[in-house]
């Protein structure tokens, strides 16, 4: 199983700006020595040592995972901005695939804006399944295209579409099978988990952690219970999340909780807060390693920040 994070930013695309990229250059320069500079592998050694929000970006996209379980198909969790980086991703391998299976955790704007956009939706040899547990998922895509608000709409789209309202919990997927549980949001809200050959990977996005959550439910465990890889919405501080309580998004802190109480190995803080630049991200992930590693006589995680681009294999 392979997994790309496309788009890894909460409610609102967050384009890195000029100023911030002129920050980037000045804080390289400035950690330059001459010796740095002297041959190919000075440079590269000296490029390999800087910070990661220096040399590099969390990324601005909203909300879109791909997996592929199989050669045949691309299953995707939402359709945010970072749609647009998985076509872009296709288009330069070249991949050949025909056929795509999107899940939706929800329909808020962050979650759905790259769909218009997404060139396979215009391809008459594509095949698109959507899939959700709403039943006027159909009803709310259609709606989204209208003018003004938009160009063209729904029936624009030249692909062959099918709508899936989901029922039950678990289903079979080409390559795999996924399974579905719901989380607290406004409006509602679903996580999904994708297994293969014994590994599991749960994408749970927009997810206020309560206590019940925390329960060792029957439900809960058999989601949750030892997981290889979780991505999971952690868009606040724990202060942020007191004073945006019902808000629906959790707190770093309460994820690595989560995490723990669960067994879960990999944990991927996902849904990162619009306002908060690749510096401030850099130090929630350090404060996320400190708090896991202060949880003494605990099953310890594998803490990281969700970066537009990462790959995850299980």
């Amino acid at each position: 199983m392979n997994i790309w994070l496309r788009g890894v930013r909460g409610s609102s695309p967050t384009p890195l700006t000029p100023e911030a990229v002129k920050s980037k250059i000045a804080a390289v320069i400035q950690r330059a020595k001459p010796s740095d500079l002297s041959s190919p592998e000075s440079r590269e050694l000296f490029l390999s040592r800087l910070p990661d929000y220096i040399f590099g970006t969390t990324g601005g996209n909203t909300s879109c995972i791909e997996a592929r379980l199989c050669e045949e198909s691309v299953v995707i969790l939402d359709c945010g901005t970072g749609l647009r980086e998985l076509e872009k991703s296709i288009r330069k391998r070249k991949d050949s695939v025909k056929e795509f299976h999107i899940f939706f955790s929800h329909f808020h704007y962050d979650h759905i804006l790259g769909l218009p956009y997404f060139g396979m939706m215009y391809d008459p040899s594509v095949t698109v399944h959507f899939y959700s547990p709403y039943p006027k998922m159909e009803e709310i895509l259609r709606g989204f295209m209208v003018r003004p608000y938009h160009p063209v709409d729904f029936d624009s789209f030249n692909a062959t579409i099918h709508f899936h309202v989901l029922k039950g919990r678990r289903m079979k997927i080409p390559g795999g099978h996924i399974s579905w549980i719901k989380r607290s949001h406004p409006n509602g809200s679903f996580a999904y988990k994708l297994e293969q050959n014994g590994k599991s990977f749960i994408y749970s996005t927009d997810t206020e952690l309560r206590q019940a959550d925390f329960n060792r439910s029957p439900a809960n465990i058999e989601f949750f219970e030892n997981a290889d890889a979780l991505v999971l919405d952690a868009q606040y501080t724990l202060g942020e999340a007191f004073e945006k309580y019902d808000w629906g998004h959790s707190s770093y802190s309460m994820a690595v909780d989560f995490a723990i109480e669960f067994g879960i190995s990999d944990l991927y803080l996902f849904h990162h807060e619009p306002l908060y630049d690749d510096k401030k991200m850099s130090s929630i992930k350090r404060s996320a390693r400190w708090y896991t590693h202060r949880s003494k006589g605990k099953p310890e995680v594998n803490v990281r920040l969700a970066v537009e681009g990462f790959e995850i294999i299980l």
